[in-house]
């Protein structure tokens, strides 16, 4: 009892006096998912020293090396002193080989700190092995060793070496490549791989016979390694992913291995073909790309293309295209559309107008310039119409829109939330290839929201956002995501590459496209049953060109990408949840028939959350037998009318019909002997509106060149005449359809208008003449 007082007390006074040295610092590398080294960066002291884990030292390894240097390795504490005996009757006598009696745990201590050979430095040795010994397991102070040992230059440690030279792991290395490694460290500049192969051969051989001799490892084994060649040459450090391994090695600096969730053969693929296609693009003024590949079961990110080249400095290849903030374009669409379906707004078939719109000084246009009166909101999403698509987001309100992409991760919307129009679904905003992604990943997965992973088994504390309590973030309803993926399925529309629309190579995919303003961004991002794929085209320099669009850019990209990730994916991978039900709605509208709506069809539909409008598309009156004129309910005669079915639009889509020359019948004049003709609201018709000039708007006119301002407004279909009034005076009467012209008064200008069955609306703005 008294002598294990006394040592510990001894070991706790060598701690005071010489503390351990600090541990090794190492290489950063950066595994794959399944432990393979990715990418690998010089240490501080710019050595290779890559960390060999316990799990990687093989026992043959082991046996090869304690065999070798300390045979009693595994029985003495630190220092042999049979061995020291034997040094130094050798060294003495000068009988047999000069040694130095060192220990494994000696050459551990010399190598954490190298000092010059002296008897002095080598008693210190002796008491800081012993001080190893003391703290570490044999174990960890073989690992440690085997850390440390040098091969020559600046390359240290058996995982460096083995990496370097033979291109694999310790754990993966034949017996013969182990024992190369094994003999190595006794002589690195004399015995360097690449340059002295011939003679590194004789002394593996050597030792292998020697091993034999020693029943160290089957005879038949010994004789393969004798026989194996020693093809062994310097190569270069292992450099997949070098910006998810940049972004990593930053984000837990200090810490020698992180473990990602990238695979190895998808990042492998996914980097040669987005280096090999944008090579194609050159010509075109397109010279970068970035790819992100994410499981969608498991949230874990697979392949992570930053760009196109990470080391062509010329197109700024070492910027990170999957995180780099840019314009969407169209690619929300998809998402605004899945919580409209959730409040109830729209269904598949439903119609919504396309027509040229103001929305309080917004004006948007489709791509493509043109409007078509009224369209689905399945064409509207898989045409990616623009003016639908401002319409739904005014229905559904920005900021409930940008809540919920604040709630899948969109760090850029969550700063400019407050600013954010009705331009945000139009790509006026900023994000990320990694954030819009993130959000297909829940489009494929029901709706389900949760943080994509790089790292392999991260703990709570490792995870950028984790989920409270584990559960997943429900950004829609399966319903609605089982809509919209149906809805980006289709194979029959525009934004399909050209040259796809026969092909047997068309993946099993819903995908969109997005085009930024300016052309500046290309964007197709994808998703089946297993895999989420998205894929940016442009210039980091924010330079547009005249052929990037997501279509005939991007497209071709993600198609190549799934055909080589996941071509023997199912078919039919989705299926409708039971919340989803069937029925029939009106041609016409997509809404519930009415009255008057033969021609029906089956649209999908949530019971108890879609709207159940009735359709009004068709509109009775009761009008004269000469179609001249028409009657209420207060004012029809006895006889002489007939009832009358006329169309019903919405008053903006009366007026584009009216100026694109398609057929708009409207209601003939009221009754004019009818004492309720003016004053009257009978709720017959929409609302009337004033389409110019803007509401609260302030107008700058040149006073010399006399300019004027237009008046125009949208009325339903039984409204012939209004009347324009300024500031309260009458200006003058014109039809429903006319434009007018005037010269407003500078200052604030009320502007007023009513039509010929009593409505009237009146809007503020300020008029200034310089």
């Amino acid at each position: 009892m008294g002598t294990l007082l006394a040592g510990l007390l001894i070991a706790a006074g060598l701690d005071l006096a010489c503390p351990l040295p600090p541990a090794p610092r190492y290489s950063p590398i950066v595994l794959a998912a399944d432990g393979s080294v990715l990418h690998a960066y010089l240490n501080p002291t710019q050595k290779w020293r890559m960390k060999t884990e316990l799990a990687e030292i093989t026992p043959a390894l082991q046996q090869a090396i304690i065999n070798k240097e300390d045979r009693y390795f595994r029985y003495h504490f630190g220092v042999n002193p049979l061995a020291i005996m034997q040094a130094a009757g050798r060294n003495v006598f000068g009988r047999g080989r000069t040694t130095g009696a060192s220990t494994i745990t000696m050459q551990v201590a010399r190598l954490l700190e190298p000092k010059e050979r002296t008897v002095g430095n080598k008693l210190l040795e002796m008491l800081r092995a012993t001080q190893l010994e003391a703290h570490y397991s044999k174990a960890e102070i073989l690992q440690l060793y085997l850390n440390l040992v040098p091969y020559g230059g600046n390359i240290e440690g058996v995982k460096s070496a083995a990496l370097l030279y033979f291109q694999q792991p310790p754990d993966y290395l034949s017996l013969a490549q182990t024992v190369t490694l094994a003999i190595i460290p006794n002589q690195p500049r004399v015995l360097v791989l690449g340059k002295n192969n011939d003679r590194i051969l004789a002394e593996r051989n050597r030792w292998l016979r020697q091993f034999q001799r020693q029943h160290l490892f089957p005879d038949q084994d010994i004789a393969d390694a004798i026989n194996e060649p020693l093809d062994a040459q310097r190569h270069a450090a292992p450099a997949l992913a070098p910006h998810l391994a940049r972004r990593l090695v930053t984000r837990f600096p200090g810490q020698p291995i992180v473990h990602s969730t990238l695979r190895r053969g998808p990042q492998a693929k996914a980097g040669d073909l987005t280096r090999n296609y944008v090579r194609r693009l050159r010509e075109l003024g397109i010279s970068q790309a970035a790819v992100l590949v994410v499981n969608n079961r498991t949230r874990a990110v697979e392949a992570y293309v930053g760009s196109a080249d990470f080391q062509n400095a010329a197109s700024q290849g070492q910027v990170d295209g999957v995180r780099a903030v840019r314009s969407p374009g169209s690619t929300l669409k998809p998402f605004l559309y899945a919580l409209a379906l959730d409040r109830g707004i729209v269904t598949p078939k439903l119609k919504l107008p396309d027509v040229p719109t103001n929305f309080g000084g917004f004006r948007p246009e489709n791509f493509d310039k043109s409007c078509a009166g009224e369209v689905t909101v399945e064409r509207a999403l898989t045409y990616s119409l623009n003016i639908p698509a401002v319409r739904v987001l005014a229905e559904v309100g920005v900021g409930n829109f940008t809540d919920k992409l604040r709630a899948a991760g969109f760090r850029s919307v969550a700063k400019a939330a407050p600013r954010l129009g009705l331009s945000t679904i139009l790509g006026g905003c900023g994000t990320t290839l990694e954030e819009l992604t993130g959000l297909y990943v829940a489009l494929a997965d029901g709706g389900r929201y949760a943080p994509l992973s790089l790292i392999k088994n991260a703990s709570s504390s490792q995870t950028a956002r984790p989920l409270k309590n584990g559960v997943f973030n429900s950004l829609c309803s399966p319903a609605a995501a089982f809509l919209i993926t149906d809805i980006l399925a289709q194979r029959t529309r525009p934004d399909l590459p050209f040259g796809y629309q026969s092909s047997r190579h068309l993946p099993k995919i819903a995908w969109k496209t997005g085009t930024s303003y300016g052309r500046r961004d290309a964007w197709s991002i994808g998703y089946n049953q297993d895999y989420t794929i998205g894929v940016w085209v442009g210039n980091f320099s924010g330079q547009g060109s005249p052929a990037l669009t997501g279509a005939d850019i991007a497209s071709p990209l993600l198609f190549d990408l799934f055909n080589t990730l996941a071509y023997n994916s199912p078919n039919n991978w989705t299926t409708p949840p039971a919340t989803l039900d069937f029925r029939l709605v009106c041609t016409e509208t997509g809404l519930v028939p009415g009255e008057h709506c033969p021609n029906q069809l089956i649209d999908y539909y949530v019971p108890g959350i879609s709207t159940a409008r009735r359709c009004e598309h068709q509109k009775e009156a009761l009008v004269s037998a000469d179609n001249t004129m028409a009657y209420c309910r207060a004012c029809v005669p006895a006889a002489g009318f007939k009832r009358q079915l006329f169309l019903n639009p919405l008053p903006e889509v009366l007026a584009f019909r009216e100026t694109q020359g398609l057929p708009a019948t409207r209601l003939p004049p009221h009754n004019p002997a009818c004492r309720l003709v003016r004053g009257r609201d009978d709720g017959a018709g929409p609302a009337l509106a004033i389409t110019s000039p803007l509401d609260h708007a302030e107008y700058v006119l040149n006073r010399g060149e006399k300019q004027q301002m237009l008046l125009s407004c949208a009325a339903g279909s039984e409204v012939r005449q209004v009347f324009w009034y300024v500031n309260d005076q009458f200006l003058r009467a014109a039809s429903a359809t006319e434009r007018v012209f005037f010269r407003p008064p500078s200052g604030a200008v009320k502007i007023s208008c009513a039509d010929d069955h009593g409505r009237n609306v009146d809007i503020q703005l300020q008029v200034a003449q310089m």
